[in-house]
């Protein structure tokens, strides 16, 4: 008998494509505080700078995403200009979501592989930051069990953040 559960849908993994925005930006805007809102233009403009946008693709419809910036980007976040002034030839995590009926399938596990993967061998570490202020300890727990650690905190008034890190992966498929 075939099993209807929905951990059974598996997610496909690719580069962002322009017909992606509208379905991201409602994902990114149902995410808020854990993420910033934003615009269609300033979402697209964070996208046309990052490093890297990674789309979890479920049944043909985007179910999640992962931006990514490298060191040297002009972005006015307190996040990431925190990190910058610490931290060098790294991928900066500016936000990772799921669609919220998408959530429980490993989504966000299968958007880090990948990224791990593709950046295996550069020395690039990955970096990124989790509300503490507003609370987010499910993203705290996601992100330890994807070996991040701590490296800062600061407090927006608003908004406090605890700055994580992952060393860099190494090259995969090297001969000896």
């Amino acid at each position: 008998m075939a099993s209807n559960q929905p951990s059974a849908q598996t997610s496909t993994i690719r580069p962002f494509l322009p017909g992606d925005l509208s379905a991201l930006l409602t994902m990114n805007n149902a995410a808020v505080p854990a993420v910033s809102e934003l615009t269609a233009e300033g979402f697209l403009d964070l996208i046309n700078g990052a490093l890297i946008c990674l789309v979890a693709e479920v049944d043909g419809a985007p179910a999640g995403f992962l931006l990514c910036l490298g060191d040297g980007v002009d972005y006015d976040s307190p996040n990431y200009l925190w990190l910058s002034e610490r931290e060098s030839n790294f991928a900066y995590t500016d936000r990772i979501c799921v669609d919220e009926a998408m959530r429980g399938r490993k989504i966000g596990d299968a958007l880090y592989a990948a990224l791990f993967q593709h950046y295996a061998g550069t020395g690039k570490s990955f970096l990124c930051e989790v509300n503490e202020r507003p609370a987010n300890p499910g993203s705290m727990r996601f992100h330890g069990r994807l070996g991040f650690e701590e490296i800062g905190k600061a407090d927006h008034g608003d908004k406090a953040v605890v700055y994580l890190k992952r060393p860099a992966e190494p090259a995969t498929g090297t001969a000896r």
